[in-house]
């Protein structure tokens, strides 16, 4: 399995149009075999900063889905919607997995 971690560089000012954006990708990830995480926004600290995390079995798996999404009619919208809007500055996509052997917290 791989984690992509997307870490994106906002306009502050248009957070609703990001978010707008970002409610659109978990189905289309899921609908081409991939697990969304969720995205994560701004809070305390840098207010132009917000996060993807996505897993797919692996990373043969998620270069098919990008592939795949560009011909996708809901994946076109999307970035269509995000070229009229520009609320993204910049992106770093990684790829990361999973170490084995180690436990995860869990909440008390």
């Amino acid at each position: 399995m791989i984690t992509c971690y997307l870490r994106y560089t906002i306009d502050p000012h248009k957070l609703a149009e990001f978010e707008e954006y970002a409610r659109r990708w978990p189905a289309l990830v899921e609908k081409f075999g991939g697990t969304h995480h969720g995205y994560f926004l701004p809070h305390e600290g840098a207010n132009n900063i917000a996060v993807a995390l996505f897993s797919f079995p692996s990373l043969a798996a998620y270069e098919d889905y990008r592939i795949k999404s560009q011909s996708d009619p809901d994946c076109i919208a999307a970035y269509a919607m995000e070229q009229a809007n520009r609320s993204i500055l910049s992106y770093e996509r990684s790829f990361m997995r999973p170490m084995s052997g180690v436990a995860t917290l869990s909440p008390k």
